[in-house]
């Protein structure tokens, strides 16, 4: 299974979902860093992730590929991440047919009715192991 990591400006959300999703994983599955400029991917390169890269095309073609994307909520709403976020990402991302994990941070404009928001550290956590979850739940073959 290929999981795409999405995240942008420093890249501490995705570093930390890297650091709980990977020692997870094993070897069949890919964990792919995306991030919306440089020091974000360089920050989950650094956290593990196997492959990465940067910017507007690569979470367009990756997006097509990957079986779960996971970031906050703001990779599926155009211009959010302080405008990191183009059109054409959210796009490509909403519609990819991968399984999408959402973290429901309130810093992307999107304020989620009925959602509880927890600190930043247990939202990835549930992330994480939602993540973990699907994988584990896909190895067996097993529907979602």
């Amino acid at each position: 299974m290929i999981i795409m990591v999405v995240d942008g400006q420093g890249g501490g959300m995705g570093k930390a979902l890297i650091e709980k999703i990977k020692p997870s994983l094993g070897p069949e599955n890919m964990l792919i860093a995306l991030g919306t400029n440089s020091i974000a991917t360089a920050n989950m390169i650094k956290a593990g992730a196997d492959k990465a890269a940067t910017g507007e095309n690569a979470i367009k073609v990756n997006a097509a590929k990957a079986d779960i994307i996971v970031g906050s909520i703001g990779i599926i709403s155009s211009n959010s991440m302080f405008g990191e976020l183009s059109h054409e990402m959210a796009r490509a991302i909403s519609e990819s047919p991968a399984e999408k994990v959402l973290i429901p941070i309130k810093r992307c404009g999107i304020c989620v009715v009925g959602v509880n928001i927890d600190s930043m550290p247990r939202l990835i956590d549930e992330a994480a192991n939602i993540c973990i979850d699907i994988v584990r739940q896909r190895k067996g073959n097993c529907p979602i």
